[in-house]
Formats: C-alpha cells, structure tokens, sequence
C-alpha cells in the first residue's frame, strides 16, 4: 500500500503518479499494473464545449430551412433562432449525453420548439408574417431530428474511434460494478472510458479496485475522472452520500443506479440515461457549479440595495425604539457559520437585555435540551419591543446589509450560531452538509416553521433537500411563502397587542 499524506492507496496507483498528483505538474491518466483497466495511452479529452457548439450549429440549420423555403421575412428567421434556441439551451437540451438516440428524445424537444415558437409569434404578427405556428411546428420537428441523428452519428463516430471520452469512475465493487465496468469497455460508443472502481470491500474477480472509498478525492485527481457512476455494492449507502456530495461539488458529473431497476422500479425523465439495459440517473451538478448562481447573487445585490433604501425610515424608527427600550447598542452583532464553515457576523436589531451567563446545555446534552435551554434564555431576556420585533421578524431587517456585503444570499439555510454549529456537527446527521451553500435570511425550514425551539434533526434534512434541488423558481417559492407568514404573524402580533 501507498501512504499519501497518512492514507493508504490500493496498490494499483502508480507511485510516480501519486507523485505527479502531490506536486501539481501533470493530470493525466498513468497507466495502471492492472490489466482489468483499460487506459489507451494518448490522452482523450470529452470536448463537451464542441458537442455543444456542433448541436447548435445544427438545430440552428435545421429550424432555419423550413422558415426559408415556407418564405418567412428573414427577420422573423431570426427572431426565431434565438428564441428556440435559448429556450433549448435553458433546458439543457445541449448537453452531452451519454446515450445518443434523437427519436426518444423527440417528444420532449416537440414541446420546447413549440415553447420557441411561440415566443417568436409576436415578432410575425408585428412583420405581418403569414405563417401558422402549427404549419412550422410541422415541418420544424422533423428536420430538427434529422439534424439530430446526423449530429449523434458524428458524436458516436468519434467515440468508437476513442478520440473523444470521459474517463469513467465506479463507486461498488459488486457484480453490477463489474457488470459497468465490462460494458464501458466494450460499448464506447456512450462516450465513458472506465478507469477503474473503487470498493469498501473485497473485489468479486481479478480485477483490483484504485483504492477505498476514502480515496475518493485523490482517485478523481489522479486519473482526471469527468463522470462517476454509484453502483449498489457491498458499500452502505450512507458512506455513500458523503462521497456522493463531494464528488458533485466538483465539475464532475454524478449517476447512481438506481435500486431494483431490473423490476421496473427506475425513474424516467431528461436526467435518466440508458447504458446498455442499465439506467443511470444523473445526480444535478451542485448549486455552486452552475453558471445560474451568478443571477442569483445579481438578485441579492439588487433586491437587499432596493430594500435597504426603501426601508430606511422604518429601520430608522425601530433603531430608536431599540434604544428607549434597554440600556445597551441599538444592533446586536453575532459570530455564526457561513458558507463553508466560515464565521460571519450578522447584524440584527438587539431583542434582549444584557446577556446572561450562558445555559449549561450550550455545550453540552442532547440536541433537543440545547434548543430549549436556549429558547427558555431568550423569553427570560427579551424586550417588550424585541418581543415584537420577533413575532413580525423585523428583527432581521439589518442583515439585508449582510447580503448587500456577500456574507448571506437572501434564501438559504439559517446561519447557526458558532457554538452550536459546532454541537450539532457533531451529533445531527447531515448537519455539516447544510454549509455547503451560502446562508439566507430566510430558508426552506423556515417556510415549514421550523424555527425557534425545533427539530435540529428536521432542519438539516429540509436545508439538504433545498440545497440538492435548488432553483431560482424555488427561491422566488420560498420568497413569496415567507412574506407570507411574516404578514401573518405581523396581523397576528397587532391583534394580541390590541387585547
């Protein structure tokens, strides 16, 4: 075995290719001892941004021909490109998939053309083009997949050949890992050049796994995997997930086989692929790969400086109502864990009088016991006026300032404080994974009213969920749901103060 920095490799690495991996100077697959594992010696890059470009190049031909020969204003013939192909682009229709097959994909490409279609329809009506939508949905949907078939046939030309891949890694040394393995070898037309497996247990042939499980980041390095495939093998699933999650943070495409796929219990849709009889269901990158989270940080910017000058006078009468309360500052600054685990300190406008020494159960005791020695503090210290501020949660407003800043995004898990971020790491499961986006002012717990003295339990598992199927539609969901709830709690508030 092979120490690398207090681990051990399996013996299939090259040392001179742990070496390389250390100093940074080459990311090239070396040629492992084993047999098993089929590494041509040129190196074989996947030209993703060339599919891509060779798809558009295509689709753009192919919706073009029939606005030309059915005599459509050439810029109507614009118009339309750009529509249909933003809107092919906006559903990934682009990308490169594995199994090639331009008639199953027909009926999903039938709707998003029309959705193109119809975005263009005003531009027609404006050029006074005579031209039906149906009529041009007719003729467009066939030479669309005609320039399809003749693109997927240059595509797998070219993977048979092996001069384009993705070098391919299996997680599970079980009988369908080497079932994967076998079939990547002898099919390249789906574009996967299989490195190598990596098993918590002991392998069922000849064939000799790269490492453990654990091995996980230095293996991806090492061979400059693009693609990994989950097989179910002798690995628990939850050893998985970790793995899993890292390995999706990265570029690097994630599928998992899913369970009792022989029995007709595999999902279907754009993000299953077909590898031979065996389904692959592809893992969505992480929220912080995609090029969308940039629009996302564009809207917080936008609507926490808007919010923030709109807001001023009220901010300003609460600021002095703070004041007139207690003795002590007006805003109360706390450290707590951000993105990452980095610490932050959010602003909020001070709710409680001078702290008192810290409950016992902050550092020690059950999840549960901690939240509510917590909460007990809270209501023994809290203000007439921070009472109020609570229940209408205008106690936050000032941390529109911290995503002005960057510190937190306007949806996102709750940040925690640094002392019990630290606890429930350690005791909640899946509470470390919860980091892995920026924090928010408001979060998809919080709309189910998981907040105050709640499941810590509960909250991971809705904030991992939020994180694993992020989307800007989902923010705007989470958005609306909590103004919402605060317009309910400010109603409810003002009819408990009218008593």
């Amino acid at each position: 075995m092979i120490d690398v920095g207090g681990r051990q490799l399996g013996e299939t690495l090259d040392p001179e290719a742990v070496r390389h991996v250390l100093d940074g100077s080459v990311r090239t697959a070396p040629r492992p001892d084993s047999a098993a594992l089929h590494l041509p010696d040129a190196e074989v890059r996947e030209h993703r941004g060339l599919f891509r470009a060779l798809l558009v190049v295509l689709d753009a031909i192919a919706l073009a021909l029939p606005t030309l020969w059915l005599g459509t204003p050439l810029p109507y013939v614009a118009v339309l490109l750009v529509a249909a192909l933003a809107v092919l682009a906006s559903f990934g229709s682009h990308r490169p998939r594995i199994s090639l097959s331009a008639l199953d994909e027909a009926p999903r490409h039938l709707t998003r053309l029309g959705l193109g279609l119809l975005l263009a329809a005003p531009v027609a009506h404006a050029l006074g083009a005579d031209l039906s939508l149906a009529v041009h949905l007719l003729w467009a949907v066939p030479c669309f997949v005609a320039g399809r078939s003749l693109g997927y046939a240059l595509v797998r030309g070219a993977r048979r050949r092996r001069l384009v891949g993705s070098p391919t890694l299996v997680l599970g040394g079980g009988r369908l890992g080497m079932d994967l393995l076998t079939t990547l070898d002898e099919h390249p037309e789906f574009g996967l050049r299989g490195v190598g497996f990596l098993s918590g247990g002991s392998p069922l042939d000849e064939r000799e796994p790269l490492g453990h499980m654990e091995d996980l980041d230095l293996v991806l390095d090492t061979y400059g995997v693009r693609k990994v495939v989950v097989a179910y093998g002798p690995t628990r699933e939850a050893e998985l997930v970790g793995l899993v999650r890292s390995a999706a943070e990265r570029d690097i495409e994630v599928y998992i086989v899913p369970r009792f796929f022989d029995v007709g219990l595999s999902p279907n849709g754009p993000d299953v692929e077909d590898l031979w009889g065996i389904p692959l269901h592809r893992v969505r990158r992480a929220a912080l790969r995609r090029g969308v989270w940039r629009v996302k940080r564009v809207i917080d910017v936008a609507v926490s400086g808007v919010a923030l000058t709109l807001l001023a006078p009220l901010m300003a009468l609460l600021a002095l109502a703070v004041r007139i309360s207690s003795p002590g500052p007006i805003l109360f600054r706390q450290p707590r864990t951000g993105h990452d685990g980095a610490e932050i300190s959010i602003l909020k406008f001070r709710t409680l009088r001078p702290a008192a020494p810290a409950p016992a159960a902050a550092t020690t005791g059950s999840t549960r016991s901690t939240m509510h020695a917590r909460q007990i503090d809270v209501e023994q210290r809290q203000t007439r006026i921070g009472n109020l501020l609570r229940r209408t949660s205008l106690d936050e407003l000032p941390q529109l300032w911290n995503i002005l800043r960057g510190d937190m995004s306007l949806v996102g898990p709750r940040p925690e404080e640094r002392t019990y971020a630290a606890q429930f790491a350690d005791s909640v499961y899946g509470y470390r994974d919860r980091h892995r986006l920026a924090v928010g002012l408001t979060g998809w717990a919080q709309v189910h009213g998981l907040r105050g003295d709640t499941s810590i339990e509960e909250r991971a598992r809705f904030d991992n969920s939020y994180i694993e199927h992020w989307s800007l539609w989902r923010d705007l969901v989470i958005l609306v749901r909590t103004v919402a709830a605060v317009h309910r709690q400010a109603v409810t508030a003002a009819r408990s103060a009218a008593r």
